[in-house]
Protein backbone atom coordinates (compact mmCIF):
# COMPACT_ATOMS: atom_id res chain seq x y z
CA UNK A 1 0.00 0.00 0.00
CA UNK A 2 1.86 3.68 -0.86
CA UNK A 3 1.04 6.57 1.03
CA UNK A 4 2.14 9.81 0.28
CA UNK A 5 3.91 10.87 4.13
CA UNK A 6 6.07 13.46 5.98
CA UNK A 7 9.78 11.85 6.98
CA UNK A 8 8.08 12.30 10.40
CA UNK A 9 4.68 10.86 9.15
CA UNK A 10 6.38 7.85 7.67
CA UNK A 11 8.62 7.76 11.47
CA UNK A 12 5.02 7.53 12.89
CA UNK A 13 3.24 4.63 10.77
CA UNK A 14 6.53 2.73 10.80
CA UNK A 15 6.66 2.65 14.85
CA UNK A 16 2.66 1.96 14.70
CA UNK A 17 3.39 -1.05 12.19
CA UNK A 18 6.08 -2.38 14.08
CA UNK A 19 3.93 -2.92 17.13
CA UNK A 20 4.30 0.18 19.23
CA UNK A 21 2.53 0.21 22.59
CA UNK A 22 3.54 3.56 23.78
CA UNK A 23 4.93 6.97 22.05
CA UNK A 24 6.28 9.16 24.59
CA UNK A 25 7.47 13.01 23.87
CA UNK A 26 7.03 16.77 24.14
CA UNK A 27 6.50 18.44 21.31
CA UNK A 28 9.49 19.98 19.41
CA UNK A 29 10.35 21.29 15.91
CA UNK A 30 10.66 19.90 13.76
CA UNK A 31 9.65 16.50 15.70
CA UNK A 32 6.21 17.44 16.78
CA UNK A 33 4.24 15.68 13.86
CA UNK A 34 5.37 12.57 14.58
CA UNK A 35 3.20 11.90 17.95
CA UNK A 36 0.49 13.74 16.70
CA UNK A 37 0.42 11.74 13.48
CA UNK A 38 -0.14 8.65 16.37
CA UNK A 39 -2.89 10.29 18.39
CA UNK A 40 -4.59 10.79 15.22
CA UNK A 41 -4.26 7.04 13.92
CA UNK A 42 -7.11 4.90 14.13
CA UNK A 43 -4.89 1.98 14.31
CA UNK A 44 -3.20 3.65 17.27
CA UNK A 45 -6.96 4.62 18.79
CA UNK A 46 -8.36 0.77 18.95
CA UNK A 47 -5.02 -0.26 20.07
CA UNK A 48 -5.27 2.22 23.03
CA UNK A 49 -1.51 2.72 22.19
CA UNK A 50 -0.23 5.53 24.49
CA UNK A 51 -0.01 9.29 23.17
CA UNK A 52 0.31 12.04 25.22
CA UNK A 53 2.94 14.52 25.72
CA UNK A 54 4.81 13.88 28.61
CA UNK A 55 6.00 16.72 30.82
CA UNK A 56 9.59 16.87 29.29
CA UNK A 57 11.84 15.02 27.84
CA UNK A 58 13.39 13.47 30.62
CA UNK A 59 9.96 12.02 31.85
CA UNK A 60 9.49 10.89 28.24
CA UNK A 61 12.14 8.80 28.46
CA UNK A 62 11.85 7.53 31.49
CA UNK A 63 8.34 6.15 30.95
CA UNK A 64 9.63 5.09 28.14
CA UNK A 65 11.98 2.99 29.80
CA UNK A 66 9.52 1.49 31.93
CA UNK A 67 7.71 0.11 29.50
CA UNK A 68 10.34 -1.42 27.81
CA UNK A 69 11.17 -3.11 31.08
CA UNK A 70 7.75 -4.73 30.95
CA UNK A 71 8.71 -6.18 27.62
CA UNK A 72 6.83 -3.66 25.19
CA UNK A 73 8.10 -1.51 22.22
CA UNK A 74 8.13 2.25 23.14
CA UNK A 75 9.21 5.27 20.67
CA UNK A 76 10.23 8.39 22.25
CA UNK A 77 10.63 11.39 19.92
CA UNK A 78 12.05 15.14 20.71
CA UNK A 79 14.30 17.68 19.15
CA UNK A 80 18.05 17.73 19.09
CA UNK A 81 18.13 20.29 22.23
CA UNK A 82 15.34 17.87 24.34
CA UNK A 83 18.18 15.60 23.75
CA UNK A 84 19.94 17.53 26.41
CA UNK A 85 17.03 17.45 28.51
CA UNK A 86 16.77 13.59 28.92
CA UNK A 87 21.01 13.07 28.92
CA UNK A 88 20.54 11.34 32.18
CA UNK A 89 18.42 8.35 31.52
CA UNK A 90 19.41 8.46 27.52
CA UNK A 91 22.83 7.39 28.78
CA UNK A 92 22.24 5.03 31.15
CA UNK A 93 19.65 3.48 29.60
CA UNK A 94 22.49 2.07 27.45
CA UNK A 95 23.78 0.71 30.77
CA UNK A 96 20.98 -0.71 32.08
CA UNK A 97 20.04 -2.33 28.39
CA UNK A 98 16.25 -2.67 26.85
CA UNK A 99 13.29 -5.27 27.58
CA UNK A 100 11.24 -4.44 24.88
CA UNK A 101 12.53 -2.48 22.10
CA UNK A 102 13.24 1.50 22.57
CA UNK A 103 13.58 3.70 19.75
CA UNK A 104 15.10 7.42 20.58
CA UNK A 105 13.74 9.56 17.71
CA UNK A 106 15.92 12.72 17.56
CA UNK A 107 14.70 15.31 15.26
CA UNK A 108 17.84 18.23 14.36
CA UNK A 109 17.58 21.50 13.20
CA UNK A 110 20.39 22.76 10.84
CA UNK A 111 20.50 26.14 9.71
CA UNK A 112 18.34 26.33 13.41
CA UNK A 113 15.47 27.21 11.72
CA UNK A 114 13.93 27.16 15.23
CA UNK A 115 16.39 26.26 17.57
CA UNK A 116 19.52 27.90 19.63
CA UNK A 117 22.41 25.40 18.04
CA UNK A 118 23.30 22.99 16.08
CA UNK A 119 24.17 20.49 17.58
CA UNK A 120 24.56 16.80 16.10
CA UNK A 121 22.90 14.28 17.64
CA UNK A 122 25.06 11.21 16.19
CA UNK A 123 28.27 12.36 18.97
CA UNK A 124 24.86 11.22 21.82
CA UNK A 125 24.43 8.10 20.18
CA UNK A 126 28.63 7.15 19.67
CA UNK A 127 28.91 9.21 23.71
CA UNK A 128 25.80 6.34 25.10
CA UNK A 129 27.39 3.18 23.12
CA UNK A 130 24.09 2.68 21.49
CA UNK A 131 23.46 1.68 17.55
CA UNK A 132 21.97 4.54 15.86
CA UNK A 133 20.03 4.89 12.68
CA UNK A 134 19.57 7.82 9.83
CA UNK A 135 18.02 7.44 6.78
CA UNK A 136 18.20 8.77 3.54
CA UNK A 137 14.74 8.84 2.19
CA UNK A 138 11.22 8.47 3.69
CA UNK A 139 11.09 4.87 2.54
CA UNK A 140 14.17 4.09 4.90
CA UNK A 141 12.51 6.27 7.72
CA UNK A 142 9.51 3.76 7.57
CA UNK A 143 11.77 0.91 7.29
CA UNK A 144 14.05 1.47 10.00
CA UNK A 145 11.20 1.49 12.91
CA UNK A 146 10.55 -2.17 12.58
CA UNK A 147 14.61 -3.12 12.10
CA UNK A 148 15.07 -0.66 15.03
CA UNK A 149 12.53 -2.30 17.50
CA UNK A 150 14.17 -5.79 16.14
CA UNK A 151 17.72 -4.49 16.72
CA UNK A 152 17.12 -2.88 19.86
CA UNK A 153 15.79 -6.20 21.33
CA UNK A 154 18.56 -8.70 19.86
CA UNK A 155 20.80 -6.06 21.22
CA UNK A 156 19.25 -5.41 24.31
CA UNK A 157 19.99 -1.75 23.94
CA UNK A 158 18.29 1.38 23.15
CA UNK A 159 18.38 2.61 19.21
CA UNK A 160 19.06 6.15 18.41
CA UNK A 161 17.39 7.32 15.01
CA UNK A 162 18.12 10.93 13.77
CA UNK A 163 17.10 12.59 10.93
CA UNK A 164 16.89 16.31 10.02
CA UNK A 165 14.39 19.28 9.34
CA UNK A 166 14.32 18.30 5.45
CA UNK A 167 14.26 14.73 6.07
CA UNK A 168 11.13 15.26 8.82
CA UNK A 169 9.39 17.71 6.56
CA UNK A 170 9.67 16.79 3.01
CA UNK A 171 6.98 14.40 1.68
CA UNK A 172 7.24 11.11 -1.13
CA UNK A 173 5.31 8.09 -1.61
CA UNK A 174 6.46 5.59 1.01
CA UNK A 175 5.10 1.70 0.77
CA UNK A 176 3.55 0.84 4.02
CA UNK A 177 2.31 -2.72 5.22
CA UNK A 178 -1.09 -3.82 4.88
CA UNK A 179 -1.13 -4.29 8.61
CA UNK A 180 0.23 -3.61 12.03
CA UNK A 181 2.13 -6.35 13.61
CA UNK A 182 1.14 -7.37 16.67
CA UNK A 183 1.99 -5.53 20.15
CA UNK A 184 4.25 -7.52 22.41
CA UNK A 185 2.85 -9.32 25.73
CA UNK A 186 4.37 -8.16 29.22
CA UNK A 187 7.42 -10.21 29.85
CA UNK A 188 8.89 -10.68 33.13
CA UNK A 189 11.59 -12.85 31.91
CA UNK A 190 14.20 -9.98 31.49
CA UNK A 191 17.33 -9.71 33.97
CA UNK A 192 15.52 -6.81 36.10
CA UNK A 193 19.28 -6.59 38.06
CA UNK A 194 20.41 -4.87 34.81
CA UNK A 195 17.73 -2.17 35.54
CA UNK A 196 19.50 -1.16 38.73
CA UNK A 197 22.77 0.97 38.66
CA UNK A 198 23.89 0.12 41.69
CA UNK A 199 27.80 0.35 40.80
CA UNK A 200 28.03 -3.54 41.45
CA UNK A 201 26.07 -4.13 38.29
CA UNK A 202 26.83 -1.06 36.59
CA UNK A 203 30.22 -2.02 36.50
CA UNK A 204 29.06 -5.41 35.15
CA UNK A 205 26.87 -3.79 32.75
CA UNK A 206 29.81 -1.92 31.64
CA UNK A 207 31.86 -4.24 30.54
CA UNK A 208 29.34 -6.20 28.63
CA UNK A 209 28.66 -2.42 26.31
CA UNK A 210 31.32 -2.03 25.85
CA UNK A 211 32.32 -5.16 24.59
CA UNK A 212 29.02 -5.28 22.37
CA UNK A 213 30.81 -2.74 20.43
CA UNK A 214 32.66 -4.55 17.98
CA UNK A 215 29.22 -6.83 17.37
CA UNK A 216 27.52 -3.51 16.24
CA UNK A 217 30.23 -2.46 14.10
CA UNK A 218 30.47 -5.14 12.20
CA UNK A 219 26.58 -5.52 12.09
CA UNK A 220 26.54 -1.68 10.72
CA UNK A 221 29.53 -3.22 8.28
CA UNK A 222 27.02 -5.91 6.67
CA UNK A 223 23.71 -3.90 6.95
CA UNK A 224 21.42 -3.33 4.26
CA UNK A 225 21.64 0.27 5.16
CA UNK A 226 25.25 0.73 4.70
CA UNK A 227 25.97 0.56 0.93
CA UNK A 228 29.80 0.57 -1.02
CA UNK A 229 28.95 1.27 -4.41
CA UNK A 230 32.32 0.93 -6.58
CA UNK A 231 32.97 3.70 -9.24
CA UNK A 232 35.28 3.23 -12.40
CA UNK A 233 37.06 6.84 -11.20
CA UNK A 234 39.31 6.36 -8.18
CA UNK A 235 40.80 9.72 -7.75
CA UNK A 236 37.82 11.02 -5.61
CA UNK A 237 35.62 8.48 -3.05
CA UNK A 238 32.36 10.03 -1.56
CA UNK A 239 31.02 9.14 2.15
CA UNK A 240 27.61 10.26 2.50
CA UNK A 241 25.17 10.16 5.28
CA UNK A 242 21.13 10.13 5.69
CA UNK A 243 19.70 12.82 3.60
CA UNK A 244 23.32 13.72 2.28
CA UNK A 245 22.99 10.38 0.19
CA UNK A 246 20.03 11.61 -0.78
CA UNK A 247 21.78 15.16 -2.16
CA UNK A 248 24.20 13.17 -3.99
CA UNK A 249 22.12 10.90 -5.96
CA UNK A 250 20.77 14.45 -7.15
CA UNK A 251 23.67 15.29 -8.67
CA UNK A 252 24.38 12.15 -10.57
CA UNK A 253 20.88 10.99 -12.11
CA UNK A 254 22.38 9.07 -14.45
CA UNK A 255 24.90 7.04 -11.37
CA UNK A 256 27.93 8.55 -10.22
CA UNK A 257 31.38 7.97 -11.78
CA UNK A 258 33.04 7.37 -8.03
CA UNK A 259 32.74 4.88 -5.77
CA UNK A 260 30.63 5.75 -2.70
CA UNK A 261 29.90 4.74 0.26
CA UNK A 262 26.39 5.34 1.97
CA UNK A 263 26.34 5.82 5.37
CA UNK A 264 22.95 5.49 7.74
CA UNK A 265 23.59 2.70 10.56
CA UNK A 266 26.36 3.61 12.97
CA UNK A 267 28.66 2.58 14.55
CA UNK A 268 30.67 3.92 11.67
CA UNK A 269 31.64 0.51 9.74
CA UNK A 270 35.62 1.12 9.86
CA UNK A 271 36.34 -1.54 7.39
CA UNK A 272 34.36 -0.20 4.40
CA UNK A 273 36.01 3.37 4.89
CA UNK A 274 39.11 1.75 5.21
CA UNK A 275 38.23 0.23 1.85
CA UNK A 276 37.29 3.50 -0.08
CA UNK A 277 40.36 5.65 1.85
CA UNK A 278 42.73 2.80 0.66
CA UNK A 279 41.60 2.68 -2.98
CA UNK A 280 40.78 6.73 -3.69
CA UNK A 281 43.08 9.44 -3.72
CA UNK A 282 40.48 11.74 -1.95
CA UNK A 283 37.69 11.26 -0.06
CA UNK A 284 34.59 13.75 -0.34
CA UNK A 285 32.07 13.31 3.07
CA UNK A 286 28.76 14.76 2.69
CA UNK A 287 27.05 14.45 5.61
CA UNK A 288 23.87 17.02 7.42
CA UNK A 289 24.83 18.34 10.44
CA UNK A 290 28.80 18.33 12.26
CA UNK A 291 31.58 16.82 10.76
CA UNK A 292 30.96 13.67 13.04
CA UNK A 293 32.56 11.11 10.40
CA UNK A 294 34.73 13.86 8.50
CA UNK A 295 36.60 14.07 12.25
CA UNK A 296 36.61 10.57 12.97
CA UNK A 297 38.54 9.28 9.24
CA UNK A 298 41.69 10.55 10.90
CA UNK A 299 41.88 7.86 13.08
CA UNK A 300 40.82 5.20 10.97
CA UNK A 301 42.45 6.00 7.23
CA UNK A 302 45.22 4.19 5.86
CA UNK A 303 47.12 5.41 2.86
CA UNK A 304 47.41 9.13 2.06
CA UNK A 305 43.66 9.98 0.90
CA UNK A 306 42.97 13.35 1.56
CA UNK A 307 39.57 14.11 3.12
CA UNK A 308 37.54 16.89 2.57
CA UNK A 309 34.19 18.31 3.71
CA UNK A 310 32.87 20.50 5.83
CA UNK A 311 36.18 21.47 8.02
CA UNK A 312 38.66 21.76 4.61
CA UNK A 313 35.94 24.39 3.15
CA UNK A 314 34.89 21.81 0.66
CA UNK A 315 31.21 22.08 2.39
CA UNK A 316 30.14 24.48 4.37
CA UNK A 317 30.49 24.84 7.95
CA UNK A 318 27.48 25.69 9.12
CA UNK A 319 23.53 25.47 8.02
CA UNK A 320 21.81 22.75 5.98
CA UNK A 321 23.47 21.39 2.51
CA UNK A 322 21.40 21.07 -0.53
CA UNK A 323 22.21 20.00 -3.70
CA UNK A 324 23.82 23.18 -5.09
CA UNK A 325 26.37 22.88 -2.44
CA UNK A 326 27.00 19.39 -2.92
CA UNK A 327 27.77 20.24 -6.84
CA UNK A 328 30.09 22.48 -5.94
CA UNK A 329 32.39 20.22 -4.27
CA UNK A 330 32.26 17.86 -6.70
CA UNK A 331 33.19 20.53 -9.45
CA UNK A 332 29.33 20.28 -11.13
CA UNK A 333 28.15 23.82 -12.93
CA UNK A 334 25.20 25.02 -10.86
CA UNK A 335 21.81 26.73 -11.88
CA UNK A 336 21.83 30.33 -12.30
CA UNK A 337 20.42 31.93 -9.23
CA UNK A 338 18.76 34.94 -8.40
CA UNK A 339 19.59 37.52 -5.78
CA UNK A 340 16.12 38.45 -3.75
CA UNK A 341 13.93 41.01 -5.33
CA UNK A 342 14.56 44.67 -3.70
CA UNK A 343 10.94 45.66 -3.62
CA UNK A 344 9.91 42.78 -1.28
CA UNK A 345 10.45 43.89 2.27
CA UNK A 346 11.37 41.28 4.99
CA UNK A 347 8.88 40.49 6.94
CA UNK A 348 10.79 38.82 10.58
CA UNK A 349 8.59 36.57 12.95
CA UNK A 350 6.22 38.70 15.13
CA UNK A 351 3.78 37.77 18.49
CA UNK A 352 -0.26 37.56 16.56
CA UNK A 353 -2.30 40.51 16.59
CA UNK A 354 -4.54 40.12 19.56
CA UNK A 355 -1.56 37.17 21.70
CA UNK A 356 -1.85 38.24 25.19
CA UNK A 357 1.96 37.77 25.71
CA UNK A 358 1.61 41.41 23.72
CA UNK A 359 -0.28 42.78 26.53
CA UNK A 360 1.85 41.73 29.01
CA UNK A 361 5.12 42.96 27.20
CA UNK A 362 3.57 46.06 27.25
CA UNK A 363 2.46 46.19 30.78
CA UNK A 364 6.13 45.53 31.98
CA UNK A 365 7.82 47.83 29.40
CA UNK A 366 5.60 50.54 30.89
CA UNK A 367 6.68 49.63 34.87
CA UNK A 368 10.51 49.43 33.64
CA UNK A 369 10.34 52.62 32.39
CA UNK A 370 11.04 53.61 36.24
CA UNK A 371 13.93 51.21 36.63
CA UNK A 372 16.55 51.88 33.90
CA UNK A 373 18.56 49.00 35.16
CA UNK A 374 16.22 46.52 35.34
CA UNK A 375 17.12 43.18 33.40
CA UNK A 376 14.72 41.00 32.09
CA UNK A 377 15.58 36.91 31.83
CA UNK A 378 13.56 35.35 29.25
CA UNK A 379 13.19 31.55 28.34
CA UNK A 380 11.76 29.52 25.40
CA UNK A 381 8.51 30.01 23.38
CA UNK A 382 6.50 32.36 21.42
CA UNK A 383 6.99 34.93 24.19
CA UNK A 384 10.79 35.04 23.37
CA UNK A 385 9.68 37.08 20.17
CA UNK A 386 9.17 39.63 23.16
CA UNK A 387 13.08 40.51 22.22
CA UNK A 388 11.99 41.60 18.73
CA UNK A 389 10.94 45.45 17.76
CA UNK A 390 8.60 46.38 19.10
CA UNK A 391 8.79 45.53 22.47
CA UNK A 392 12.86 45.12 22.76
CA UNK A 393 11.78 43.62 26.22
CA UNK A 394 14.17 40.71 27.01
CA UNK A 395 17.79 40.40 27.91
CA UNK A 396 18.32 36.56 27.23
CA UNK A 397 17.53 33.69 26.29
CA UNK A 398 19.58 30.14 26.67
CA UNK A 399 17.60 27.14 27.29
CA UNK A 400 14.24 25.99 29.17
CA UNK A 401 13.20 26.76 32.22
CA UNK A 402 16.55 29.02 32.32
CA UNK A 403 15.07 32.31 33.00
CA UNK A 404 14.08 31.71 36.73
CA UNK A 405 17.15 30.45 37.82
CA UNK A 406 18.99 32.92 35.69
CA UNK A 407 16.84 36.03 37.78
CA UNK A 408 17.68 34.76 40.52
CA UNK A 409 21.55 34.04 39.75
CA UNK A 410 21.26 37.69 38.93
CA UNK A 411 19.19 38.40 41.99
CA UNK A 412 22.23 36.89 43.85
CA UNK A 413 25.00 38.91 42.39
CA UNK A 414 22.91 42.67 43.23
CA UNK A 415 21.06 43.04 40.33
CA UNK A 416 17.50 44.77 41.23
CA UNK A 417 14.72 44.51 40.24
CA UNK A 418 15.60 40.65 38.60
CA UNK A 419 12.27 40.05 36.22
CA UNK A 420 11.53 36.05 34.72
CA UNK A 421 9.01 35.93 31.83
CA UNK A 422 8.61 31.77 31.33
CA UNK A 423 5.51 30.46 29.59
CA UNK A 424 3.11 27.97 31.22
CA UNK A 425 4.19 24.98 28.93
CA UNK A 426 8.62 25.50 29.87
CA UNK A 427 7.08 26.57 33.55
CA UNK A 428 5.87 22.60 33.91
CA UNK A 429 9.16 20.99 31.52
CA UNK A 430 11.72 22.97 33.56
CA UNK A 431 10.86 25.94 35.16
CA UNK A 432 9.24 24.51 38.67
CA UNK A 433 13.00 23.67 40.22
CA UNK A 434 14.08 26.91 39.50
CA UNK A 435 10.62 28.34 41.16
CA UNK A 436 11.50 26.13 44.11
CA UNK A 437 15.30 27.12 44.24
CA UNK A 438 14.08 31.25 44.67
CA UNK A 439 11.52 30.08 47.13
CA UNK A 440 13.70 28.76 49.34
CA UNK A 441 16.09 31.19 49.58
CA UNK A 442 13.34 34.03 49.01
CA UNK A 443 15.21 35.40 46.22
CA UNK A 444 14.25 39.09 45.18
CA UNK A 445 12.82 38.57 42.09
CA UNK A 446 9.68 38.42 40.29
CA UNK A 447 8.49 36.12 38.10
CA UNK A 448 5.62 36.19 35.55
CA UNK A 449 3.73 33.03 34.05
CA UNK A 450 2.54 33.99 30.73
CA UNK A 451 -0.05 31.42 30.76
CA UNK A 452 -2.05 31.63 27.07
CA UNK A 453 -3.33 27.65 27.74
CA UNK A 454 -1.06 25.61 25.40
CA UNK A 455 2.12 24.83 24.17
CA UNK A 456 1.21 27.76 21.40
CA UNK A 457 5.05 27.49 19.61
CA UNK A 458 4.94 24.01 18.23
CA UNK A 459 1.39 23.76 17.00
CA UNK A 460 -0.87 24.51 20.33
CA UNK A 461 -0.80 20.73 22.50
CA UNK A 462 -2.06 20.80 25.88
CA UNK A 463 -0.29 22.25 28.22
CA UNK A 464 1.11 19.87 31.23
CA UNK A 465 -0.40 22.49 33.98
CA UNK A 466 -3.61 23.23 32.29
CA UNK A 467 -5.12 25.56 35.00
CA UNK A 468 -2.84 24.01 37.66
CA UNK A 469 -0.12 26.63 37.95
CA UNK A 470 -1.62 28.67 40.98
CA UNK A 471 -1.43 24.54 43.05
CA UNK A 472 1.83 24.23 41.38
CA UNK A 473 3.48 27.83 42.83
CA UNK A 474 1.19 27.49 46.25
CA UNK A 475 2.83 24.15 46.29
CA UNK A 476 6.28 25.17 46.12
CA UNK A 477 5.73 27.32 49.23
CA UNK A 478 4.97 30.84 47.51
CA UNK A 479 3.78 33.81 50.00
CA UNK A 480 -0.15 33.77 49.00
CA UNK A 481 -0.11 37.58 49.25
CA UNK A 482 2.58 37.37 46.47
CA UNK A 483 1.27 35.25 44.14
CA UNK A 484 -1.12 37.17 41.47
CA UNK A 485 -3.58 35.98 38.70
CA UNK A 486 -4.40 38.51 36.01
CA UNK A 487 -5.99 38.78 32.75
CA UNK A 488 -3.85 40.69 30.09
CA UNK A 489 -6.12 42.83 27.61
CA UNK A 490 -5.56 46.44 27.17
CA UNK A 491 -9.23 47.35 29.89
CA UNK A 492 -7.13 46.06 32.64
CA UNK A 493 -3.54 47.61 32.05
CA UNK A 494 -3.75 50.20 34.67
CA UNK A 495 -4.48 46.93 37.52
CA UNK A 496 -1.36 44.80 35.71
CA UNK A 497 1.26 47.93 35.76
CA UNK A 498 0.16 48.40 39.56
CA UNK A 499 0.19 44.69 40.37
CA UNK A 500 4.12 44.51 38.61
CA UNK A 501 4.76 47.89 40.78
CA UNK A 502 3.83 46.33 44.10
CA UNK A 503 5.75 43.28 43.39
CA UNK A 504 8.67 44.55 41.94
CA UNK A 505 9.12 46.64 45.01
CA UNK A 506 8.09 43.84 47.36
CA UNK A 507 11.55 42.45 48.80
CA UNK A 508 11.28 38.90 48.23
CA UNK A 509 10.02 36.02 45.73
CA UNK A 510 6.62 36.74 43.86
CA UNK A 511 4.99 35.24 40.89
CA UNK A 512 1.99 37.10 38.67
CA UNK A 513 -0.02 34.82 36.17
CA UNK A 514 -1.07 36.51 33.03
CA UNK A 515 -3.50 34.11 31.91
CA UNK A 516 -5.37 34.60 28.30
CA UNK A 517 -6.04 31.90 26.17
CA UNK A 518 -3.69 31.76 23.01
CA UNK A 519 -5.45 33.35 19.91
CA UNK A 520 -4.52 30.97 17.52
CA UNK A 521 -6.22 27.94 19.42
CA UNK A 522 -9.09 30.51 20.47
CA UNK A 523 -10.05 30.56 16.70
CA UNK A 524 -9.86 26.77 16.66
CA UNK A 525 -11.57 25.89 19.58
CA UNK A 526 -14.31 28.58 18.52
CA UNK A 527 -14.59 26.93 15.04
CA UNK A 528 -14.43 23.08 16.48
CA UNK A 529 -17.56 24.74 18.96
CA UNK A 530 -19.62 26.15 15.74
CA UNK A 531 -18.84 22.70 13.88
CA UNK A 532 -20.48 20.64 17.21
CA UNK A 533 -23.36 23.77 17.24
CA UNK A 534 -24.22 22.69 13.17
CA UNK A 535 -24.78 19.44 13.83
CA UNK A 536 -27.23 19.17 16.48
Amino acid sequence: MKRLLLGDEAIAQGAIDAGLSGVYAYPGTPSTEITEFIQSSPVAKERKIHDRWCTNEKTAMEAALGMSYMGKRALVCMKHVGLNVCADPFVNSGMTGTNGGIVVLVADDPSMHSSQDEQDSRFYGKFALIPTLEPSNQQEAYDMMAYAFDYSEQTKLPVLMRVTTRMAHSRAVVEVAEEARKENELNYNAQASNWVLLPANARRRNDIVTKQQAELEQVAAESAYNKYTDGDDHSLGIIASGIGYNYLMECYPDGCPYPVLKISQYPLPKSLVRKMTAECDRVLVVEEGQPFIEETLSGIMPGNAEIIGRLTGALPRTGELNPDFVKKALGIPTEESYAPCEDVTPRPPALCQGCGHRDVYTALNKVLEDYPNARVFGDIGCYTLGFMPPYKAIHSCVDMGASITMAKGASDAGQWPAVAVIGDSTFTHSGMTGLLDAINENANITVIISDNLTTGMTGGQDSAGYYKYEAIVRGLGIDENHLKVVTPLPKNMPEITQILRDEIEYRGVSVIIPRRECIQTLKRHNKQKKAKEAKK
